[in-house]
């Protein structure tokens, strides 16, 4: 039975190429992007089977509206993918305010505006499968990433909670956390950007071209196989929570989730010690 999904960020990179990889396959699509000029060459080749919305995932009326709209198009709606958002790149002393909201407005608030808008109508079928990108990001924490980190831990927390809270209704959750899929720049993609600070600093400096080698060196992964793994998690009947996409992260997660296991057992003592012991009559 063919699915019908709803994809933001649908332009290009990885959310261009699962809307093609569900098209190609006689699903139906709900494609969302500020522009929908992209999506001309999709709706002539596909015809009715794409409805192109223009949708900027942190107008959240708009975000209601199309989803709506989506729902009434199709009848119904099968997988949410939330996957508009960008990278903010600086150092934590050099992000200014506005860097963060539109960081958080753009990952987070935009992601919890489609769940919000989708949820009744999937409680109501008793079926669907939010779908969220994360990122490595939301794993792990380098240097010069921290209002995206921020975004991407709080998506990964966000969905936890939310596939406890829709599991009863029938709704799985998946969070997808890709690595070196190098598809999207974001509003600041240079790493040796200084930012807003008045003056260079060379510690900052050296952390800028470490994180330009870093990025320079990982492999770069094929948004259209992504776009086929992402198919057989969503017709899997028991799929995972967490899945990562592309190669070269593992291994450095497994050795950060050893190194904090290893951290909190080496300060168990402490961990003890901090608890203390009151007496009944002082609680």
């Amino acid at each position: 039975m063919s699915k019908v999904w709803f994809v933001t960020g649908s332009s290009r990179g990885l959310g261009r190429s699962f809307v093609e990889a569900a098209l190609s396959r006689g699903d139906k699509v709900a494609a969302t992007a500020r522009n929908t000029a992209s999506f001309d060459e999709l709706v002539a080749a596909y015809g009715d089977a794409v409805l192109p919305l223009e949708m900027d995932v942190t107008d959240k009326a708009a975000v209601f509206d199309s989803v709506k709209r989506a729902k009434e198009h199709f009848g119904r709606l099968d997988v949410i993918v939330n996957n508009a958002g960008y990278a903010q790149v600086g150092a934590i002393e050099e992000l200014t305010e506005q860097h963060l909201r539109d960081q958080l407005e753009t990952n987070v608030f935009g992601a919890v505006w489609v769940i919000q808008a989708a949820l009744p109508y999937l409680r109501e079928q008793g079926s669907g499968h939010i779908i969220q990108l994360s990122s490595a990001a939301g794993l792990i924490a380098m240097p010069l990433g921290g209002a995206y980190h921020i975004s991407k831990w709080a998506l990964e927390a966000l969905n936890e909670s939310l596939a406890q809270e829709v599991a009863d209704f029938g709704i799985k959750v998946t969070v997808v956390e890709p690595g070196g899929f190098a598809t999207r720049s974001g509003k600041n993609p240079d790493p040796l950007a200084n930012g807003h600070m008045a003056e260079p600093d060379p510690i900052y400096d050296g952390l800028r071209r470490r994180l330009a080698e870093f990025t320079g060196k990982q492999p770069t992964g094929d948004p259209a196989t992504a776009a086929q793994a992402l198919l057989k998690i969503v017709d899997s009947d028991n799929p995972p929570l967490r899945v990562l996409f592309g190669k070269g992260f593992y291994p450095m997660i497994q050795q950060i989730y050893a190194d904090r296991l290893k951290t909190w057992a080496d300060w168990q003592d402490l961990s003890t010690e901090a608890h203390g012991k009151l007496d009944q009559e002082d609680r």
